[in-house]
């Protein structure tokens, strides 16, 4: 806004008369005009307030303020899509000119001063563009009811401009310039507390049986918050020094986990945060000594079946969340050693008061499809864990075996499980010079395959019951 104050003023002397006049211009400033996606609350004149954005309960964020990286940002209410964070770019577009911003239908702009009006009084140049996308790098439209678990979170709502203007034709100031800049803001919906998945340290293959029950990125999803029911949760098979990772949602502290033992078998909580714990299992096992050993002697047996309810507590001692679930079975393995034949592992597993395994103890996989070459002989003798696999590998499944459930074991530490390794099961087949071993390795674990029982070919795993 400019004002010009013009002042006249005559003056008379005596010897001779004229008029004297005096022109003085005082420029007085206003404000400079401005965008707004709401009625003026909120007004962008830089490219720090252009990127920002604002929710629901009145937080407003900007690149300055923005640390939600380390710290996502929580939506204020629960079941709320991106359309309830407010910013510039309407919800129709994900990349819109700022010209087109100022008019119809948007009008997404304000000056105090009324400046701007009438035909061409007001113009902008620079766009504003708008990139939402998951934890996975999926494009996620606007409308999306944010979730916490299936790994989706946290979202990452980046907002981009190009440098640019917003000039009216008249004021002092009557323009606001917009560098070219970039935000990205980590964004988590609020839920209540939750036990998203479990997650063995190792996830492959990709294929798996249901979705419902395994996310091949994520985990073993809970099936059951209800302890008679906890047997429909991973894990029910366990052996010593085997973890598996809590991940939570909806919890903004780290919580304390007490160990649960029962029956000789321990579950005990390390590492917790906001997010996770670990969980790891204890239990009977055989020593080193005895791995060489031809006669290594027994060991303790568990008591199973038994359930166990792991509670998360906060720092007055309130539970917060808890997951169960419920071990069948244990097992027992000898370590590095050399491989064995049938009857030498047989004895082995019997001297420490187990059994050896069958087939359906350790995978559901089938003599078919990949890999069937390895036991077509005798593949209608093949009788695994249910729901069957359809290929001779295991796929992912509460209640189909160990390898089913667990995986490729070899990364577990502590565990003592070879990287490739063929074990020996008590399946025996027609031809009963012939056992079933169950090959793992890093990529088709649960493989089954058959050997003849006099070759040293075979490791041991024991289970009990």
């Amino acid at each position: 806004m400019v004002l010009v104050l013009t002042v006249v003023i005559l003056q008379s002397i005596s010897f001779s008369n004229y008029a004297l006049t005096t022109k003085t211009t005082n420029i007085i400033y206003g404000s400079a005009p401005y965008l707004t996606f709401d009625g003026g609350r909120t007004r962008v004149t830089n490219t720090e307030a252009l990127l920002g954005i604002s929710l629901s309960d009145g937080r407003t964020f900007t690149p300055t303020t923005n640390n939600s990286e380390r710290n996502p940002i929580v939506l204020p209410v629960v079941g709320q899509s991106f359309n309830d964070i407010g910013m510039l770019v309407p919800r129709n577009t994900d990349s819109i000119a700022l010209s087109s911003l100022i008019g119809t239908p948007y009008n997404y702009w304000g000056d105090d001063d009324g400046d701007g009006q009438g035909i061409d009084g007001i113009t902008a140049t620079g766009s504003l563009n708008l990139s939402i996308v998951d934890n996975f790098n999926n494009p996620v439209t606007r409308n999306e009811v944010l979730t916490i678990c299936d790994g989706k979170a946290p979202y990452k709502l980046t907002l981009s401009n190009t440098s640019g203007t917003l000039k009216t034709r008249y004021g002092v100031p009557n323009e606001s310039r917009f560098t070219a800049g970039r935000a990205t803001y980590y964004i988590n919906p609020k839920t209540a507390p939750v036990i998203c998945y479990a997650k063995p340290l190792t996830l492959g293959p990709i294929a798996i049986l249901s979705p419902a029950i395994y996310d091949w990125r994520t985990g073993f999803l809970p099936r059951s918050v209800t302890p008679s029911s906890y047997d429909l949760n991973f894990p029910t098979t366990g052996a010593n020094k085997l973890y598996f990772d809590l991940k939570l949602g909806g919890i903004s502290q780290a919580l304390s986990w007490a160990p649960v033992s029962h029956g000789g078998i321990t579950a005990t909580m390390t590492n917790s945060t906001s997010t996770s714990v670990r969980v790891t299992l204890t239990g009977p096992v055989a020593t080193r000594s005895q791995w060489s050993s031809l006669n290594p002697g027994q060991i303790a047996r568990p008591s199973l079946p038994q359930v166990f309810e792991l509670v998360g507590r906060d720092s007055h001692g309130n539970a917060v969340i808890k997951y169960g679930f419920k071990l069948k079975q244990w097992f027992v393995n000898r370590g590095d050693r050399n491989a064995y034949t049938y009857s030498s592992t047989s004895s082995w597993c019997n001297s420490l008061g187990y059994r050896l395994p069958k087939v359906s103890d350790l995978t559901n996989a089938t003599c078919q499809g990949y890999y069937s070459e390895y036991c077509r002989a005798y593949a209608n003798e093949v009788v695994g864990a249910t729901p069957s696999s359809p290929e001779n590998y295991g796929l992912r499944y509460i209640g189909a075996g160990l390898f089913a459930e667990w995986g490729a074991m070899s990364y577990y530490v502590g565990a003592n499980v070879l990287e490739v390794a063929r074990y020996w099961t008590s399946d025996e087949l027609s031809n009963n010079s012939v056992h079933f071993q169950i090959y793992l390795n890093d990529n088709f674990f649960g493989m089954v395959r058959y050997d003849n029982v006099n070759n040293n070919s075979g490791h041991g795993f024991c289970v009990y019951p």
